[in-house]
């Protein structure tokens, strides 16, 4: 008979959309109770879309500026709501450019070193017909939740 062992994930990475509230306050609810559960790391991250970024913006670094300031901001707020549930290793992870997929397996997943990947359920119709959530499933090396 196989003998059954706990599967405790020791750095949890939450990726947060911040296009989607809904999404992300569900992962955030499932990531910090695993966090708690587990007295794991979290990881909180987003990502400055290419998309996003037109030739003026990347030509006006005023314009690239508050576009990064708000992307913060949003990571911040789900930071702080982490803190105030009771993780006390939480850290704030903003990177830039390129597709989110490919920045977030690429660099940060690198970077950080999770065990545990969690992200929302990409709202129909969001990224002209693909979901970034699947495409992170398939493709990462982790484990990977997705939380609808």
């Amino acid at each position: 008979m196989t003998k059954v062992e706990p599967l405790i994930f020791k750095r949890i990475l939450l990726t947060i959309d911040a296009d989607d509230p809904q999404a992300n306050e569900k992962a955030l609810s499932y990531a910090v109770t695993q966090a708690k559960e587990f007295g794991a790391e979290l990881g909180i991250c987003s990502v400055l879309e290419g998309d996003d970024i037109n030739i003026y913006d990347s030509l006006t670094p005023k314009k690239l500026d508050e576009k990064r300031a708000a992307l913060n901001a949003v990571i911040f707020k789900y930071v702080d709501a982490a803190k105030d549930f009771g993780i006390e290793n939480v850290s704030a992870i903003a990177s830039e450019g390129g597709d989110i997929d490919d920045q977030i397996l690429d660099d940060i997943i690198p970077d950080f070193k999770p065990d545990l990947l969690v992200c929302g359920a990409d709202k129909d119709g969001e990224h002209h017909f693909y979901s970034i959530s699947i495409k992170l499933a398939k493709r990462a090396k982790i484990s990977v939740i997705v939380v609808r």
